[in-house]
């Protein structure tokens, strides 16, 4: 037999094994690289620091991060961004024995250099589509900047408006939440990891951290369990559910156990119950941090509780760093524990194929051509269509052709920086576009002036009359009032969430001139401004919307586009009222208006309603809502409930609205809400033009947990309710599950 036959013969044998030619899994790469790990390389792998120092001037602590780097003891470094530096901080990566690349993370909250508005503005805009656009192009300018990986988004539930961290997340409600969180997470890791356009999502804070108590930040939270996995896991199972590529614990207690060092709800719920594969971060130091709760002895103590409950890399605390190897030598912490966690960490890298090429996101010629991109049309799109319109009285707006002198009035008119709001990075004030650039962009100079009218905490007198007599010699005022941007955030909660300083009092003589009044307020969480809302002709609630704020703000107040956003969170007449939600559970003796409050479930000095609720939102059109039909009145758990109605425009514009359906269990084992959100529709119609808008009752949409926890629908009636907003219910009905 020749060597050409018995060489070909040999290729037809292996051709029919399975393993022969194949390239080895991501599995089988991560567990065979595992095996050539020391422990301390292992550890390594769970250690993340930050990258200010290293990047900085030279210094002792920049001389031990660079020392650690290279030597293995490091994973990820978060704070290190743009190609030039995060190449340079790879390169000493590549000098470890095994070579094993960093992770680089970033807080990418709300957009890298195009910056967008607020994720609670964002949530206004009830537009999935559009929020996912606005993390694809952060992930973009991420992504060519060298960054793998954001901490975001953030997914708490809050119910709360003096808890600072509002901006960061979706509002109040689980279903909005969920469907957001999951737009968010495939706006920023695209069809799947490793693209260049994409980077790895973080779902945080799990969990509960939204639910701070007296919505003040850090604190701790104590609900029961039905409340935990009724309203507040719900949007961390989307996540999960989308694919996202790491969790967050949060820097809370949960029922007095941190979540940092939290079993049930790391282990138990989700690498258990949600089989969750990939890993968990830590919070900035909150491993630590359990010393100071008194839950964990000393840095080992907590290293131990941490790792073993699930907490898998360990940010800025430095305890596994310090700890981790003495823990597994003395038996303290397992082997597979740590090999666990590893496993994880080193999977996201294969994903991302940094194995292949460590340098694959540190690209300068992508980087100068991303960064010459112009993403401000995608930012003023996002931003206009977060703009919620609070009040329009005598139709003031959108503003007429006939106003020959617009006054400008407020703190917040020419103000840059506080349109980038909080956690954003390093905004470049230059580019952001101010209320008086945006006007000054569609009026000619001689229809504006402008005074500031005092500063957002002060205000003199001389300030408030300059006002005044501004507003005497125009035809309309238009106020910026609200909050600075580090009024909220992250350790930003406020007892008193009023719109602050003397703004009310300004607007109040401003408004006393007789002459309309429009008040645009600026702002990153849910403010009380009765007066305002008493008093103005027309109220435009802009957040903080970005780069591109000042034009998108006068888009809407011209009529270049018809505001469409809905709130996702209630606004409160007062502070006492706190936390106020839609959703909440009746009494037996529930107060409905009645003239009396006594003995019955109200406040005797403050209304019980909100001053907005959940899901309001006016447009320059009107709609009107009607046909709703069953296609059967009643269903069992295997068939569903198709409803239908007819949405049409009555008004003189081109609108959007947001169709909301609310459903209510009249009657289960445990109190159920008044009603809850189970599905929205945005529609778009020209003025006469109407639609069919479709929703499907499924028996998942009637399913809660009981006491026991587990999640069941209950035979019984139900109200079905559809309308546009929580408060401003248009057709309702009942069905019955059998």
């Amino acid at each position: 037999m020749s060597k050409t036959m018995t060489a070909a013969m040999l290729l037809a044998a292996l051709s029919f094994n399975p393993l022969f030619g194949q390239k080895k899994t991501i599995d089988q790469k991560v567990d065979s690289l595992l095996q050539k790990m020391t422990i301390e390389e292992k550890v390594g792998q769970l250690n993340q620091y930050s990258g200010r120092e290293l990047t900085g001037p030279a210094s002792d602590k920049k001389t031990d991060i660079a020392s650690d780097i290279k030597n293995g003891w490091v994973g990820s470094m978060l704070n290190v961004k743009g190609v030039k530096d995060t190449r340079e901080v790879q390169e000493m990566a590549m000098q470890s024995r095994l070579k094993i690349p960093l992770l680089f993370g970033l807080d990418v909250i709300h957009g890298y250099s195009t910056i967008f508005p607020i994720p609670l503005a964002e949530a206004a805009s009830w537009d999935l589509e559009v929020i996912a656009q606005s993390a694809h192009v952060a992930a973009t300018e991420a992504a060519a900047a060298g960054i793998h990986w954001t901490f975001a988004p953030m997914v708490d539930v809050a119910r709360d408006a003096r808890w600072g961290r509002v901006m960061e997340g979706a509002g109040e409600d689980p279903f909005l939440g969920s469907m957001i969180a999951k737009a968010r997470v495939i706006g920023f890791q695209g069809k799947q990891l490793g693209g260049t356009d994409a980077i790895m999502a973080c779902a945080k804070h799990f969990a509960a951290y939204g639910a701070a108590i007296a919505g003040r930040d850090y604190n701790a939270v104590d609900m029961s369990e039905v409340t935990l996995w009724q309203d507040y896991l719900p949007p961390f199972k989307a996540a999960a559910d989308a694919g996202v590529a790491t969790f967050m614990n949060s820097f809370n207690t949960l029922n007095g156990v941190p979540a940092t060092g939290n079993s049930y709800l790391q282990r138990t719920i989700l690498k258990g119950k949600w089989n969750y594969t990939g890993f968990v971060v830590s919070d900035w130091n909150s491993i630590g941090e359990m010393t100071r709760w008194g839950y964990a002895e000393n840095a080992a103590d907590a290293a131990s509780k941490a790792i073993n409950a699930g907490s898998d890399m360990d940010m800025e605390a430095r305890v596994y760093r310090r700890n981790l190897v003495e823990l597994v030598k003395q038996g303290k912490v397992k082997q597979n524990i740590v090999d666990d966690a590893v496993r994880r960490v080193l999977r996201k890298k294969f994903e991302l194929g940094l194995f292949d090429d460590p340098y694959k996101f540190s690209d300068a010629a992508r980087e100068q051509k991303v960064f010459g991109t112009d993403f401000n049309p995608v930012a003023r799109d996002v931003a206009k269509k977060s703009i919620v319109l609070l009040k329009n009285e005598r139709n003031t707006l959108p503003l007429q052709n006939s106003y020959n002198k617009i006054a400008l009035i407020g703190p917040l008119v020419k103000a840059k920086r506080d349109l980038a709001g909080s956690w954003s990075l390093t905004p470049d004030s230059a580019k952001m576009i101010s209320l008086y650039q945006g006007f000054e962009n569609v009026y000619k100079a001689t229809q504006l002036s402008y005074t500031k009218g005092g500063e957002i905490l002060s205000a003199t007198d001389e300030d408030i009359q300059q006002a005044v007599e501004l507003a005497k010699q125009s035809d309309i005022v238009i106020m910026a009032l609200g909050e600075t941007w580090d009024m909220t955030g992250e350790s930003k909660s406020r007892a008193d969430i009023h719109v602050p300083g003397k703004q009310e009092a300004l607007f109040n003589a401003v408004k006393a001139t007789g002459k309309p009044v429009v008040v645009v307020l600026m702002a990153g969480r849910p403010m009380i401004f009765n007066d305002i809302a008493d008093k103005a002709d027309a109220i435009v609630y802009a957040w903080w919307l970005g780069t591109e704020a000042g034009n998108a703000i006068v888009d809407v107040l011209t009529g270049k586009y018809n505001p469409a956003g809905k709130l996702p969170v209630t606004f409160p007449h007062d502070n006492g009222q706190m936390p106020l939600y839609y959703a909440y559970l009746n009494t037996g003796r529930p107060y409905v208006g009645q003239k009396s409050k006594q003995y019955l479930s109200a406040y005797i000095d403050a209304p019980n309603t909100p001053r907005y609720a959940f899901g309001y939102g006016l447009s320059y059109t009107t709609f009107k809502y009607s046909d709703m039909k069953l296609d059967r009145t009643e269903m069992t758990a295997k068939d569903s409930i198709v409803v239908t109605c007819t949405v049409a425009n009555t008004g003189k514009y081109t609108g959007e609205e947001v169709v909301q359906l609310y459903l209510r269990d009249e009657f289960a084992s445990v109190v159920r809400p008044v009603k809850e959100l189970k599905g929205f529709s945005k529609i778009k119609l020209e003025p006469g033009q109407q639609t069919t808008v479709r929703f499907v009752i499924s028996n998942e949409l009637l399913k809660f947990y009981n006491s026991q926890l587990q999640y069941i629908s209950e035979p019984g009636s139900f109200k079905l309710m559809i309308g546009s907003a929580s408060d401003d219910i248009r057709l309702d009905g009942t069905f019955k599950l059998k």
